[in-house]
C-alpha cells in the first residue's frame, strides 16, 4: 500500500509540470507575436541615407526697406495751406508734398531784398564819391607839378643870371627855396593820395562785406520760403504724412517720410543659434513669391529679440516686378560649406535638431526603430548628426501607428 501512494504523487508532479511547460510556451508565443507584426513592402516607401558635399543656409524671413529715406521737416513756422501727394504715391524728387503759409517770412524776405538794394545803391554812390575824391587829389598833384616846374624855370633863370653877374644871390636863393618848398609839398601830397587810395579800398571792402552778409540773409530766408513748397527730395514714394490741412507747425517739426522703391534692402531676422556662424557678405537668396532677388549680408546686430538677431541684406540682382517697401520676404542666408555631410531629403514629421525614432531598414529585411539625431534644415536637406550611416534606408512614409512595434516584418 506504501508504494503505490508514491506512485500517485509522481504521476501527479509529471502532470503539473508539463502544464507549466504549455503556459510558458504560450506566453513566449504571445510575447513574439507582439514584438514582431508584418508589413507590406507595397505600403512603405524608402529613402536612401547620402553623403557628401553640402552647403548650409539658414532660413529666414524678413521684409523689404527702403535703401533710402528722407525725413521732410518744417523748414520754418506755418501753416499747412494745400496737401498735393498722400502716403503710397509715387514720388519724383522736385514733386510738391504739400505746401505751408507764413506772411511773416514773405515780409521778411521782402525787407531783406529792400535792405540789399539799398546798399548797393550806397556802394554805388560812395564809389562815385571815392571817385571825385581822387580826382581832387590828381588834381592838387598835378597844380604841385605846375609849381614846381615854374619854381624850376625860376630857378634856371636865376642860375643862368647869376653866372652874367645880373641877378642878386637873394633871388637866387629864393628860387632854390620854391623849388624845394614845392618838392615836399609834392612829396607829402601823394603819401596823402596813396593813404588815401588805402582807406578807400578797405572802406569797399567792408562795404563789400556787408552787402555779401545781406545777400547771404536774403539767400537764406528766400531758401526758407521756397522750402514751405515741401518737396520729396528723392524718387521713390511717400511712406507716411504726419499733419493735416489747416495744422501749425513749428521750425524743424516732422510733416513726412519719403522712400526710395528701386533702391531697396532686405531686412531679415536669423535664427539665434545660427546668427553667429554667418560671415558679413554672405551670399543671400531672397524669395518674394515672384521670383528670386540675390543679395549679401551688409550688417548683423549683436541684440537678440525673441529667437533672432535682425540682419540688413544689400541686394544685387535685378528686382522682382512686385518687391517694394514693407513686402515679405523669406531668405536662404549661406552659412558653411560641409565637406563630407550625411543627410537625407526631408520627410514629414521629422524636425531639424530633434531626436526621434524612425524605422531602418535591415538586411534581415526587417524595419527597425532607431534613435536618430537631427542637425540643420538647409535647402531641404536635413542634416544627421548621429543614428545612421551613409546607405542606410529609412521610412519616409507615416507609420507612427506601429511604433508600439520595436521591429517589423517586411512582407511581398
Amino acid at each position: 500500500m506504501e508504494i503505490e501512494l508514491a506512485t500517485q504523487k509522481s504521476w501527479k508532479k509529471w502532470l503539473v509540470g508539463l502544464l507549466f511547460l504549455l503556459l510558458l510556451a504560450y506566453a513566449t508565443y504571445a510575447v513574439s507575436s507582439k514584438s514582431v507584426k508584418s508589413i507590406s513592402a507595397a505600403d512603405v516607401s524608402f529613402q536612401t541615407v547620402q553623403q557628401g558635399a553640402l552647403d548650409i543656409y539658414s532660413n529666414a524671413y524678413g521684409e523689404l526697406i527702403s535703401a533710402k529715406k528722407r525725413l521732410l521737416t518744417a523748414p520754418a513756422l506755418g501753416k499747412v495751406s494745400e496737401i498735393l501727394v498722400r502716403p503710397g504715391t509715387k514720388v519724383l524728387p522736385e514733386t510738391v508734398i504739400l505746401l505751408l503759409s507764413n506772411p511773416k517770412l514773405e515780409q521778411q524776405v521782402s525787407k531783406a531784398r529792400g535792405e540789399l538794394a539799398q546798399q548797393k545803391a550806397k556802394l554805388a554812390a560812395f564809389k562815385y564819391e571815392q571817385q571825385s575824391e581822387r580826382l581832387n587829389y590828381q588834381g592838387r598833384v598835378a597844380d604841385i607839378e605846375a609849381e614846381i616846374e615854374k619854381a624850376q624855370l625860376e630857378l634856371s633863370v636865376n642860375e643862368a643870371l647869376s653866372s652874367l653877374g645880373v641877378a642878386a644871390k637873394i633871388e637866387l636863393q629864393r628860387a632854390k627855396l620854391a623849388v624845394k618848398q614845392e618838392t615836399n609839398r609834392l612829396t607829402f601830397e601823394k603819401e596823402k593820395y596813396k593813404q588815401f587810395i588805402e582807406m578807400q579800398s578797405h572802406q569797399l571792402t567792408q562795404r563789400d562785406i556787408t552787402i555779401t552778409q545781406q545777400e547771404y540773409d536774403v539767400v537764406l530766408l528766400a531758401k526758407q520760403l521756397d522750402d514751405m513748397h515741401v518737396k520729396a527730395g528723392i524718387a521713390g514714394s511717400l511712406q507716411t504724412l504726419e499733419v493735416e490741412l489747416g495744422q501749425s507747425v513749428q521750425l524743424g517739426e516732422s510733416l513726412a517720410k519719403v522712400g526710395s522703391e528701386q533702391e531697396l534692402i532686405a531686412r531679415i531676422r536669423l535664427p539665434q543659434q545660427q546668427a553667429d556662424q554667418i560671415d558679413i557678405n554672405a551670399k543671400v537668396s531672397i524669395d518674394t513669391q515672384k521670383g528670386m532677388i540675390s543679395a549679401y549680408i551688409s550688417r548683423i546686430e549683436s541684440v537678440v529679440t525673441n529667437g533672432s538677431v535682425l540682419a540688413e541684406a544689400v541686394l544685387d540682382g535685378e528686382l522682382t516686378s512686385n518687391a517694394r517697401p514693407a513686402l515679405s520676404i523669406s531668405a536662404q542666408v549661406f552659412v558653411k560649406h560641409q565637406t563630407n555631410a550625411v543627410y537625407i531629403r526631408q520627410a514629414a514629421g521629422i524636425r531639424p535638431r530633434s531626436k526621434q525614432t524612425l524605422f531602418v531598414r535591415t538586411q534581415s529585411n526587417l524595419l527597425e526603430q532607431r534613435e536618430v539625431s537631427f542637425g540643420e534644415l538647409s535647402q531641404g536637406n536635413l542634416i544627421i548628426k548621429q543614428g545612421l550611416t551613409p546607405g542606410e534606408d529609412i521610412v519616409s512614409t507615416d507609420i507612427s501607428k506601429y511604433n508600439k512595434f520595436k521591429q517589423l516584418l517586411l512582407t511581398e
